[in-house]
This record gives C-alpha cells, sequence and structure tokens, in this order.
C-alpha cells in the first residue's frame, strides 16, 4: 500500500498529542420505551487500537456507535473521550473534540461530486468568518488551497483519482463506501467509528477497503472503533474485539478468544450441545 502523497500529510504532520484518542464507556445503558437496547455496557478503545463490536442483529451494536458518537442520549452511564465527559453531547461538538463517522446506510449527496462531498467535511476546520469569505480575502484564498490539498491527498491514498468530478449518485454501491470514508478522513478524525463499512461490497472492493484501514491503522495510528458483520475481515484486522447479544456485551479478548468462547458460539449458532 503507498503511503499518502502530499508534504505534509495530515496524518504524518500531525503531533502524538494531536492524535490521542482515548474513548471509555462505563456502564451505559440505552432504553427505548420498555426495550433495553444497552444494558450496562463498559467499553475502552486506546489509541492506536483498532476495536471491532459483533453479535447478531439486534444485538446493540450500532446503538452503541449512535450513543458515541451523538444521535442517541443513553439513560445511565457515561462516555469519556480523551479524559472528557461527553456523554449526550451533540454530534457536531464530538465532531469538533475530533470524533469522524461512516454510517450502515451511505449518508451522501448523491447530486454533489465526490469532491464536493468530502469538502463538506472541511467546515469544521475553516478559521475564516462570513464577511472574509464574502470578500475572498487573500487568507481565505490560502486556507481552501490547504483544504484542497489535504482533500487531492485523500483521493489519491483512496485511489479516486479518476472519480473526483462523478456524481456520487452515479457510482456503484462499494465505490459510495469509499467516498463516505474519504468524507470521514477529511475530519481529520482522531477516533474513526464505522458502522459496517464492508456491507454490500463486492469481493475486491472488500480487499481494497482492508488495505485502507490497515495502511490508516498500521502506519498512521488511526484509531477505531468498527462494528462488521464479515467474520473473516473482523478476525483479521481487529486488535480486538467486544461481541454483543441483546444488549449485553458477553465477550471481549483477541479475536481468537472469543471465537472459541462458548457464550459466543451459543450466541451465533444456538445451544449446540443438543446437537448429535
Amino acid at each position: 500500500m503507498k503511503a499518502f502523497r502530499g508534504n505534509p500529510s495530515i496524518f504524518s504532520s500531525a503531533r502524538p498529542e494531536e492524535r490521542r484518542a482515548g474513548l471509555e464507556v462505563k456502564d451505559l445503558t440505552l432504553k427505548f420505551g420498555g426495550i433495553t437496547a444497552l444494558s450496562k455496557i463498559d467499553i475502552a478503545v486506546s489509541t492506536g487500537e483498532l476495536v471491532a463490536v459483533i453479535g447478531p442483529n439486534g444485538a446493540g451494536k450500532t446503538s452503541l456507535l449512535n450513543c458515541i458518537t451523538g444521535y442517541y442520549k443513553p439513560q445511565e452511564g457515561q462516555i469519556f473521550f480523551n479524559g472528557d465527559e461527553v456523554t449526550g453531547l451533540s454530534t457536531h461538538h464530538l465532531t469538533r473534540k475530533g470524533i469522524g463517522r461512516t454510517y450502515q446506510n451511505i449518508e451522501l449527496f448523491p447530486g454533489m461530486t465526490v469532491l464536493s462531498n468530502m469538502l463538506l467535511a472541511r467546515h469544521v476546520h475553516c478559521r475564516y468568518n462570513v464577511g472574509k469569505a464574502a470578500l475572498f480575502m487573500k487568507s481565505v484564498q490560502d486556507e481552501e488551497v490547504r483544504h484542497r490539498r489535504i482533500l487531492e491527498e485523500l483521493i489519491d491514498f483512496l485511489e479516486m483519482q479518476s472519480l473526483r468530478n462523478q456524481l456520487v449518485g452515479s457510482l456503484p454501491y462499494g465505490m459510495r463506501k469509499r467516498v463516505e470514508l474519504g468524507r470521514a478522513l477529511a475530519l481529520e478524525p482522531k477516533l474513526l467509528v464505522l458502522d459496517e463499512p464492508f456491507a454490500g461490497m463486492t469481493l475486491e472492493e472488500k480487499e481494497d477497503m482492508v488495505r485502507f484501514l490497515m495502511e490508516l491503522n498500521e502506519a498512521w495510528n488511526q484509531t477505531m472503533i468498527l462494528v462488521e458483520h464479515d467474520m473473516s475481515i473482523v478476525m483479521s484486522i481487529s486488535k480486538r474485539v467486544a461481541v454483543f447479544d441483546f444488549g449485553v456485551k458477553i465477550a471481549e479478548g483477541s479475536p481468537d478468544f472469543v471465537q472459541n468462547h462458548p457464550q459466543v458460539i451459543k450466541a451465533y449458532l444456538g445451544d449446540t450441545s443438543k446437537i448429535e
């Protein structure tokens, strides 16, 4: 996998303290009426880790990500990011703190180009006001050049050079997933939250996405937490895996540990002790 092009890179030029991304979820409980989606969840992600959350459908995986990213407000428990409590903060506050996200259902603007969709994510890094923008002052022009350079680095990294000016709505589903990853990276997130990034992809598209995520994690120390149903991918790229079932965390550890955990086997396969 090639490294980012451009000098300096948004990742390679960042100081270690700027990439710090410690996430800690304590005793988190989320309810919808009489339904408990999450019950007393504890999970932590350290800087540089790639942690996966797995479980059967309805286990509460996406609900956890929605709490971390501010879409849901839990009734009990706390969420800390880099030592600060962020429980219940709005999504735009969490984005400014350095939490970026992709979605299970693609949330792009199909009538806009790839470049325009990614450019939208740069608003959190804009330093000029409306007045300066209206006059298009020299400082604004310089900043626009900087934003464009960063996006071009990401487009090169994600191998989308020929697609930059194409409408997102004209792209295959798997390529839209790649664009959404690019938009999330354009936020320069300290913590990257990925909700089923491989869903709906062909085998070749999945292989490409694995390369991108591994490069980000291993070369640039990008911290990630992901929800994914493709177990072969999860077990090959994750450093640690947490398993949910009916809103409860039933196991957590290395990929080898969780694959052989009896409660995990039961959650996915049922009670195998009755099978002769």
